[in-house]
């Protein structure tokens, strides 16, 4: 890949630019091997002009949180895109209507609506991803998803065209979007209702009980593997999970959470590998058990 455009760009923005830069920090299995570029632009204007440069000569991937990809630890042939902190905004637009930037932190945006008294997005609260991830993988939990609070999304497309497409031009399914893959979520809009602050609060306190309670913390997991499938007797993926693969099950330091089986962890120093054979075995076994082709909430990036 010629990089002397790239690298003469590098040297007239603020932003960062890293050649050959390590990922494995950067995502919450601490999986990963190095990119060939990694760019954090300062603002929406870099973005632009290093998409126009960079072109089509490569992959590109747009990481937010880090919280929902396996990432190989391989060299990744492209360039991944982590927004700088000028996308990271909140504002209201009117008393229940907010914008918040792509790379702003779900929980900060349930945060920042519990303080301006704004109810609907508490749910938000017990995401560990950030509003564009959420918005591509239509995040949610406790029956509630982006879908029911979203009003509009602002993105560039790979080319650095900016688009602004209403959520009831999308058409949102469990865990996704018929949204373009090349498409880099700048912000979203969202609207709530009008509430008190301490019963926003009472429901945040709520809610993070049921996932204390529910899901492990505090260990290097990528949160729910496998969607919870269709047609499955009303059972939740981490009870057929339970069902069909032995508790003990390892591959190198990949294993299975003994809190929530639809949690792997990487126990020390798992590798891609690893990882990937534990979720291969395990699809294997639910599909001998139960016949369920088990669909991955997890991101592949390879």
């Amino acid at each position: 890949m010629k990089i002397d455009d790239i690298l003469s760009f590098s040297k007239n923005i603020n932003g960062d630019i890293f050649f050959d830069y390590n990922i494995k920090n950067l995502n919450w299995f601490n999986i990963g091997g190095n990119t060939k570029i990694f760019f954090r632009p300062e603002n929406l204007n870099e973005l632009i002009n290093f998409l126009k440069i960079y072109k089509n000569r490569g992959k590109i991937f747009i990481l937010g949180a880090g919280s929902n990809i396996l990432m190989t630890d391989k060299t990744y042939d492209g360039v991944i895109i982590k927004l700088g902190k000028r996308f990271n905004n909140i504002s209201k637009l009117n008393e229940n209507t907010i914008i918040a930037g792509g790379n702003v932190l779900d929980r900060k945006l349930s945060e920042y609506c519990e303080e301006h008294e704004i109810s609907g997005l508490e749910f938000l609260s017990c995401i560990p991803g950030t509003i564009g991830g959420g918005i591509k993988m239509n995040s949610g939990c406790y029956n509630k998803e982006f879908k029911d609070i979203l009003v509009s999304i602002q993105a560039l497309d790979f080319t650095g065209s900016l688009i602004t497409i209403p959520a009831n031009k999308i058409h949102f399914h469990y865990r996704g979007t018929n949204l373009d893959k090349k498409l880099i979520f700048l912000s979203g809009t969202f609207k709530g209702i009008k509430s008190e602050k301490s019963k926003i609060s009472n429901e945040i306190i709520r809610l993070k009980k049921i996932k204390s309670d529910t899901q492990p913390s505090k260990i290097k997991t990528s949160g729910s593997t496998f969607k919870n499938p269709v047609n499955s007797n009303n059972l939740k993926v981490w009870e057929i999970i339970r069902k069909s693969v032995p508790p003990d099950i390892q591959f190198g330091d990949a294993m299975i959470s003994d809190h929530h089986a639809n949690f792997f962890v990487n126990k020390k120093n798992a590798s891609f590998d690893d990882m990937n054979k534990l979720i291969t075995f395990v699809k294997d076994q639910v599909k001998q058990k139960y016949n369920i082709n088990l669909e991955l909430e997890v991101e592949i990036i390879n």
